[in-house]
């Protein structure tokens, strides 16, 4: 995950996190967490790359929507990542 850019790190985690993850959905996750559009420029190709890294999978629902959804090794770097964002993080305050 360390050769992710933060973009494509938020992307996998909503695609792990949202019940019915497909392009607009996501689009909107994101738009709501960033507060600005995210144009399908950018969307698509990041969530291409990360199909070409083997952290997510794209299937087709029908003619006009993808679906994804996290692989299991992208569930592993997940996992990895909250662990080691967990070392460095009080959780006692």
């Amino acid at each position: 995950m360390y050769d992710l850019t933060g973009f494509q790190r938020d992307l996998l985690y909503v695609i792990a996190g949202l019940d019915d993850p497909h392009g607009l959905a996501i689009k909107d996750e994101l738009e709501d967490y960033y507060e600005k559009e995210i144009h399908h420029g950018r969307l698509y190709p990041n969530l291409d790359t990360l199909v070409e890294k083997g952290l997510i999978e794209k299937g087709q629902r029908d003619r006009r929507t993808n679906e994804y959804s996290t692989t299991r090794r992208g569930t592993r770097e997940i996992e990895a990542r909250v662990e080691w964002e967990a070392r460095y993080i009080d959780h006692s305050e």
